[in-house]
């Protein structure tokens, strides 16, 4: 099962509290206009609080609650008239019955169609300016020149083109007759009405997503509320990422003096909107292991288990008090279960060892916990239907994946040194050294693999960027030294390529960047080539071949290609797959190293027919000639004297 990524009202990190405390602002005062933020990083779980928040209102009749989502609306000319008009709309539709309501919404949609208008005649002013018609302005006059031409050629009179010349005149002179202040008093005026013959006592905007918005749609929506923000009865809570919203107001007025500075702009702008702020604290290591916790038990028995329904409330009382205690406690869910059950012991054991590194690592940020429990899930569910998930053991392949995910260099050692024999040195030296959690090294001897006290590190490690953060993980049960990592990394493979790929060579690496050196060093290289079995020699061609297709200019010979041939005089079962690999090559970008020297590398029957039946397709095309006069003139050359490699 995976969690979806998404807002739920399934509250496991106990923000419930934050959505309470919300609704008693919004609701005390109700009579005075009001700005709400529920800040916190993308993912933090905002969208989750407002999901909470609209929950508690759903029974008030006394409250409308309307949700916005901004992203939504991403691409819109003008976000703003979006924002007011869903605003307007999901009004009259609450009171469907009731006619003033209705009456009122027209006053409304008049002022909306002014503003729609005035953004148009901004336009206007801009041709008039200049002399140059903005896009806009040509198809509005072009409708009013259809309309009132509307009679075709016949109709083209000079009554029609006075008529004409009045409508577009009309047009323009509208914009002019009453200014924007007076249009907003208007509207706030009209809109404030409207409220009272709704007869509701607050209401409350859920704007969402806004931070996952383009600048101008996020200031053009700011705008909005803003316009709103001397209504009584109006409450706007807005969930979005603070810094994410000052880059909008940075990108919107780029001109900002040095003095006045832009990030201080910025931040005043937010704050004169927004007048209770609430800000969505990261995950401690309490909160992470009993979110970890909770999640693993919602993916293994589901939300309708009884299990996970009379674990929720144990979860949420540790969490009001995160600081007491390290999250779930065995003795409390004794005492509710009687016997913990399996999926719970399960997910502590996990939880309590992936939980310091996953709580650094994520930065307590949710979704990123999320998203790593539920890329676990799915891998098991992969290897189960596969056939191998018994060979899985969910406490190594966590572990695995904290390295993935947080320290991709350490992982991609040991994906490297595993690939053969399913043991990686690498990773037995940094286990060997790994990081006690009061700082000291433990070095362990290769034949017991038991500690021998605090000492220096016993071997030297790989320069890797953050290696005190590896050896803290290596410290992390269970130790790998001694699993089979194969088919871990095998079910990972989201992250690496196919699994035997030229990453995963391990000490084949050394040979492949030999095979792509000059031809003198690779005849050097016949004895090793021919030791290798069947599937080394198919990982070196492979490995070989994807690096010569990624070539930038295949016109000249690609480095690589020597050793390709070097590998197929000592493997000849390759020999029909490298002259595939030459038939999937673009003939119109190749040079004519492809036509001489393979004779060596190409010696078997059915590839040398294929090889010439490949070159007589070359000598036919119009789309290289260089290539095709060159494939003419090599067939009427004796294969005896073509030459090999």
């Amino acid at each position: 099962m995976i969690v979806a990524d998404n807002e739920t009202a399934v509250d496991l990190l106990y923000y419930e509290a934050v959505a309470k405390t919300v609704v008693r602002v919004v609701s005390d005062k109700s009579d005075q206009p009001l700005s709400v933020g529920v800040h916190g990083d993308w993912g933090a779980g905002k969208s989750s609080v407002l999901m909470m928040v609209e929950e508690a209102f759903r029974d008030d009749d006394r409250v409308l609650c309307i949700r916005f989502n901004g992203w939504l609306f991403q691409g819109f000319d003008d976000a703003k008239t979006v924002l007011i008009e869903t605003i307007v709309e999901d009004l009259v539709k609450s009171r469907s019955g009731s006619q003033k309501v209705a009456d009122q919404a027209k006053k409304l949609w008049r002022r909306i169609d002014w503003m729609k208008a005035a953004k148009k005649a901004g336009s206007y002013g801009m041709t008039l300016a200049t002399g140059i018609p903005m896009p806009e302005t040509v198809t509005d006059l072009r409708n009013i020149a259809t309309s009132v031409l509307s009679g075709g050629a016949d109709a083209f009179t000079a009554e029609n083109l006075k008529a004409f010349t009045a409508s577009a005149g009309s047009f323009l002179k509208d914009m002019e007759e009453d200014s924007t202040p007076e249009q907003m008093h208007a509207f706030r005026a009209e809109f404030e009405k409207l409220l009272e013959v709704a007869d509701i006592d607050r209401l409350v905007v859920l704007v969402d997503d806004l931070d996952r918005c383009l600048p101008g749609t996020a200031i053009g929506t700011l705008e909005a509320i803003r316009l709103f923000l001397f209504v009584p009865r109006a409450a706007f809570v807005i969930a979005a990422d603070e810094g994410m919203i000052e880059y909008s107001v940075r990108q919107h007025f780029p001109d900002l003096p040095a003095a006045t500075g832009p990030a201080t702009y910025a931040r005043n702008y937010l704050e004169k909107l927004i007048q209770v702020p609430f800000r969505l604290p990261a995950l401690g290591y309490a909160e992470t292991r009993i979110y970890v916790t909770m999640l693993l038990v919602l993916n293994e028995c589901g939300e309708d288990s009884d299990i996970f329904r009379r674990l929720v409330p144990i979860a949420r009382a540790a969490l009001q008090k995160p600081w007491t205690g390290p999250g779930l406690d065995r003795a409390t869910l004794t005492a509710t279960f009687g016997t913990i059950p399996d999926p719970i012991q399960r997910a502590l054991d996990i939880a309590y060892r992936i939980a310091p590194i996953l709580t650094d690592g994520s930065r307590g940020n949710p979704r990123q916990i999320k998203r790593f429990i539920n890329t676990m899930s799915l891998r098991l569910a992969i290897a189960e239907e596969r056939g191998f998930a018994d060979e899985l053991n969910l406490g190594v392949l966590a572990k695995i994946m904290l390295a993935e995910r947080f320290a991709p260099e350490v992982f991609d050692a040991m994906a490297r040194g595993a690939a053969d024999t399913g043991h990686s040195a690498e990773l037995a030296a940094l286990e060997a050294n790994a990081t006690q959690p009061d700082g000291s090294v433990i070095a362990k001897s290769a034949e017991s693999k038991e500690p021998k006290g605090k000492s220096s590190p016993v071997e030297q490690l790989p320069d890797w960027p953050n290696v005190e953060w590896a050896r803290r993980w290596a410290s992390i049960a269970p130790s790998l030294t001694d699993v089979d990592l194969r088919p871990y990394v095998f079910v990972s493979r989201d992250r690496r390529g196919g699994y035997g790929s030229q990453a995963q060579l391990g000490e084949l690496d050394e040979l492949l960047q030999k095979l792509m050196g000059p031809p003198l060093l690779i005849r050097q290289l016949t004895t090793e080539i021919k030791r290798l079995n069947s599937v080394e020699a198919e990982q070196l061609f492979d490995a070989l071949r994807t690096k010569v297709a990624d070539a930038d200019d295949l016109m000249e010979e690609p480095a690589g290609m020597h050793g390709l041939a070097a590998i197929c005089q000592q493997h000849p079962f390759l020999q029909a797959s490298l002259v595939a690999f030459f038939r999937d090559l673009p003939a119109a970008k190749l040079g004519t190293w492809v036509l001489t020297g393979w004779a060596g590398a190409i010696t078997e029957a059915e590839a040398a027919s294929a090889y010439d039946a490949l070159k007589a397709d070359w000598a036919g095309r119009d789309d290289n000639k260089a290539l095709s006069g060159a494939a003419k003139a090599v067939a009427k050359i004796p294969a005896a004297k073509r030459g090999g490699r």
